[in-house]
C-alpha cells in the first residue's frame, strides 16, 4: 500500500537493533484516516471471505481492527489481553507469546465466550517480524475451533521469517507494508 510506505518514509524512525519507530501515526498517535484506507484495503485484500469477528492483541492492534472492522461490516473486534484484570471472568484461552520489540513475554488472555467454535476470523495486527504473537493468537483460534479466514498486518518486517513461515503453513497473509532492509545508520527503508 503506497500510502503507508510513503508514510513510513516521511514520518518512520530506524533505530537499532531492527526496530522501526512509527508511534507518531500507527501506535501511539493514531492517524485514523490512514487506518480506514488501511481497513478499505483489507476488505479489498480479503474479499469474498466470510468474516465473523476480527482477532487482535493489545494495545496497538486495537485501534487498527477497530476500524477496519468498519470496512467488515462493523463486525465485532476481540483483542488479546497482555495483563490480567478483575473484569476477566469465566472460562479463558490462554498461550504465551514474545515480543519482539518490547524483548519479554507475555501471557495473552481471551475469553472463550468471545470465540465460537466454526466462527470466522480475521486477525489483524500491526507489525509482524518473528510472527510469535501471530502464532500465539493462531493457538488460541486453533483451541477455540474458529477458522482463520486470513491474516491482516500493517507493518510486516520482511527480513525477519514471521511473514514467510505463516504463508508457508498455508495462511493468506496480506502485509500493507512489507520492510525488504531498513539501516538504522542512514535511515534508510526499503519496501519489497
Amino acid at each position: 500500500m503506497k500510502e503507508l510506505e510513503d508514510r513510513i518514509r516521511q514520518d518512520g524512525i530506524v533505530r537499532e537493533g531492527n526496530v522501526l519507530k512509527v508511534d507518531n501515526f500507527l501506535n501511539h498517535q493514531c492517524d485514523v484516516a490512514l487506518y480506514d484506507h488501511m481497513g478499505a484495503e483489507w476488505a479489498r485484500l480479503f474479499a469474498g471471505k466470510r468474516i465473523d469477528k476480527i482477532l487482535t492483541i493489545e494495545a496497538s492492534g486495537i485501534g487498527i481492527a477497530c476500524v477496519a472492522a468498519t470496512h467488515f461490516g462493523g463486525v465485532p473486534v476481540v483483542f488479546a489481553r497482555k495483563t490480567e484484570s478483575k473484569n476477566l471472568d469465566g472460562d479463558q484461552y490462554r498461550t504465551n507469546i514474545t515480543s519482539y520489540t518490547k524483548g519479554r513475554e507475555y501471557q495473552v488472555i481471551v475469553a472463550k465466550r468471545f470465540l465460537t467454535a466454526g466462527e470466522h476470523v480475521l486477525i489483524i495486527d500491526d507489525f509482524m517480524a518473528m510472527g510469535c504473537a501471530m502464532n500465539g493468537l493462531l493457538q488460541i483460534c486453533d483451541e477455540a475451533g474458529v477458522i482463520v479466514e486470513g491474516i491482516g498486518i500493517a507493518i510486516e518486517k520482511g527480513f525477519q521469517p514471521g511473514g514467510d513461515e505463516l504463508r508457508r503453513r498455508g495462511y493468506q497473509v496480506e502485509s500493507l507494508a512489507i520492510v525488504k532492509s531498513m539501516d538504522a545508520a542512514t535511515g534508510e527503508i526499503e519496501f519489497a
